[in-house]
């Protein structure tokens, strides 16, 4: 359809291309909603459940770690447990971003969307 073109008919494909390529970056935007990551502290007595996007969606304490005077102890486990979970959460947005631009000549470091 596009032959004959030439410079014409090969942006007509990039722009193609780019827009197959923001649709499947929006699918993938979308699915890490569903992806969920688990962070742990304290050789797993706390534990935090967390989208790819980051969200906390839950919180789960060992109770061996109710003991009033270790309420600072479990406050620290809390904290780090949600930064583990949120760590884990960037990664697995990383890999699912990854997949959408894989194959494409990327320059390193350029990360989508712009």
């Amino acid at each position: 359809m596009l032959k004959g073109l030439g410079q014409l008919g090969d942006m007509a494909k990039l722009m193609k291309h780019a827009q197959e390529m923001q649709s499947r970056m929006a699918d993938a935007q979308n699915r890490l909603d569903d992806v969920e990551v688990v962070g742990e502290a304290g050789a797993g007595l706390v534990k935090v459940t967390a989208t790819a996007k980051g969200a906390v969606k839950g919180l789960a304490i060992d109770p061996t770690l109710f003991v009033p005077e270790e309420r600072e102890v479990v406050e620290d486990l809390i904290v780090a447990a949600i930064q583990d979970a949120q760590a884990r959460a960037m990664a697995a947005a990383q890999t699912e971003m990854a997949k959408v631009t894989e194959g494409l000549d990327l320059p390193p470091g350029m990360k989508l969307p712009f």
